[in-house]
């Protein structure tokens, strides 16, 4: 969460997976690197936790229960409180009718799953800073 006093704070990563070893995985790894990790397990509570917490970055598994990771994006990019959080999307669909698609909801970068958690660590750092 950005509270703009402390510039030294780990950056926030909201991590949306509906497959909980998935969430581990990546939490483990993300928090191991020095970032606060907050997770959801579908669109709908990555929308409602991103709204609360405002994280730094998002990364959003694309087939989600509830609300998918397509609409969910699509929402928060047009929410004006969350609407600047970039938006790292995961996806196991590598067709390019996918990719396209994931771009139009928002996705500010798109990584093939499986993911290797060092690939993802270094898309999240890439995202941060390109956003600084």
């Amino acid at each position: 969460m950005d509270t703009g006093d402390d510039s030294s704070k780990a950056a926030t990563i909201l991590l949306v997976d509906d497959f909980a070893d998935n969430r581990q995985m990546y939490a483990e790894f993300l928090t191991y690197s020095g970032f606060t990790v907050i997770e959801a397990g579908d669109g709908a509570e990555a929308i409602a936790k991103a709204i609360e917490y405002r994280p730094d970055v998002v990364v959003m598994d694309l087939s989600l229960p509830v609300i998918d990771g397509w609409e969910a994006t699509r929402r928060l990019k047009s929410d004006p409180r969350t609407s600047h959080i970039p938006v790292v999307g995961l996806t196991g669909h590598t067709l390019e009718a996918y990719l396209r698609s994931a771009r139009e909801a928002g996705c500010d970068r798109l990584l093939a799953k499986p993911s290797l958690p060092d690939e993802l660590l270094a898309a999240v750092k890439e995202i941060l800073a390109s956003a600084t």
